[in-house]
């Protein structure tokens, strides 16, 4: 079977695990209301979705490593059961301590999904490794923009409740189906390799994870991936109730959820392409500085009108959502590729602590404080620091291995 077909099949799921994420601010508000007797607070639904994409960013390392081993077939099914099961049943719980596992557990099958996604693009594209990547991840960030209208359109006609349930039970079966035709390549799948660009620096030496932990560079990109994602992350979450907050009309809120997921999108293939041509450094400190500067004019000239609200959301998501890409590419740079899968596992937990701020802490200093301006500047303030951190990262040295990992990687002669 064409590996495209296979690439695009997974695309397909991709689009079901991001619907997971990126229409979650619809539901947000609605459950605090239907909930308005046990006290139910925007900050304590919001710790939910902080939890579902912590579950689904932590478990990864641990999910990667068997689907090299089992393939992906066997864990897409196993994801669409846990996928339906968890989001389908959101609706209908009645504590949140069962909110909280319920989505918690649609987030590990999340992140089953996820990794088969970038298994596939990994492993049968490595010489087109780039684009397979982007359109990937580019599934997951983009679906939402023809989705959101509909899941905003069944929560109006049949309620919320029952919004989570056939979303589940659907979303669920096509996940199922989408993973029906993924394989691992054959050990002899060798496409020709793309020529290495000039602005592009990277490492002859083939890290495994553990040695990858070892290195300082691996934590300096951790803590750099962690600061730009907390901004993204937090209007992900809040757009909703930020419009609420800004009394932005209801139209022009349907306009937003439907163009910032193109943008989240977009910006996947843009940015991953720009990278191949002025580095990979130059396009991080570019990007992230600009995503400093739109969720400042967020929260400033994003109040004084519909139009100018879309405008700056659709600039934050297309100048956050390329992390996504040139995170895992620099990790592959600077570790080499042979285990770039399981690696960028590990540094995508980053996204879980990420979620818990932009989430749960950001809902509660607006309700502490009555206004968004803490959460959206503390959040520019960080994606600042990332955008001065990408200039270093071509500075700092590339990690090496210690004289007996070497010794211990090269075969014998004899």
């Amino acid at each position: 079977m064409n590996r495209w077909v296979r690439l695009w099949s997974a695309f397909i799921g991709m689009v079901m695990i991001g619907n997971l994420q990126y229409a979650w601010t619809l539901f947000a508000q609605p459950m605090v209301k239907a909930h308005a007797a046990q006290h139910w607070l925007l900050s304590d639904v919001q710790w939910g979705f902080g939890l579902f994409v912590a579950a689904g960013t932590w478990t990864m390392p641990f999910v990667a490593r068997f689907i090299d081993k089992l393939g992906p077939r066997i864990f897409m099914a196993l994801s669409g059961v846990i996928c339906g099961i968890g989001w389908g049943s959101l609706g209908h719980v009645s504590s949140l301590e069962e909110f909280y596992a319920l989505y918690a557990l649609a987030g590990i099958g999340v992140a089953c999904v996820y990794a088969c996604g970038v298994s596939m693009a990994v492993k049968w594209f490595p010489d087109r490794r780039g684009i397979a990547s982007g359109i990937i991840t580019a599934g997951y960030g983009m679906g939402a923009a023809a989705f959101n209208p509909l899941f905003q359109s069944l929560i109006h006609r049949i309620g919320y409740a029952d919004t989570f349930l056939w979303t589940g039970i659907s979303h669920g079966a096509l996940i199922l189906l989408s993973g029906l035709v993924l394989v691992n390549p054959p050990a002899d799948h060798r496409p020709a390799a793309a020529p290495v660009k000039p602005n592009v620096r990277r490492h002859h030496l083939q890290f495994d994870c553990w040695e990858m932990l070892r290195t300082p560079q691996f934590y300096f990109l951790f803590v750099a991936m962690l600061s730009i994602g907390i901004g993204g992350l937090m209007v992900t979450a809040q757009l909703k109730p930020v419009a609420t907050n800004f009394n932005i009309g209801a139209a022009a809120v349907t306009t937003a959820l439907v163009l910032t997921p193109l943008a989240n999108g977009s910006s996947r293939i843009l940015w991953g392409w720009v990278s191949d041509y002025i580095g990979r450094e130059r396009a991080m400190f570019t990007a992230f500085l600009l995503q400093a500067i739109c969720l400042v004019g967020a929260t400033t000239l994003g109040r004084s009108g519909d139009r100018m609200f879309v405008l700056l959301m659709v600039l934050v998501f297309l100048t956050w959502g390329e992390l996504y890409v040139l995170f895992p590419a620099v990790l592959a740079d600077l570790y080499g590729t042979k285990n770039s899968a399981l690696n960028y596992s590990f540094l995508y937990s980053a996204k879980g602590f990420a979620s818990l701020m932009g989430s749960g802490i950001a809902a509660t200093l607006f309700e502490k404080t009555g206004t968004w301006n803490y959460a959206f500047y503390g959040s520019a303030a960080l994606a600042l620091l990332s955008a001065l951190m990408a200039l270093f990262v071509r500075r700092i040295p590339l990690p090496q291995k210690s004289e007996r990992h070497v010794l211990s990687a090269q075969p014998s002669v004899g």
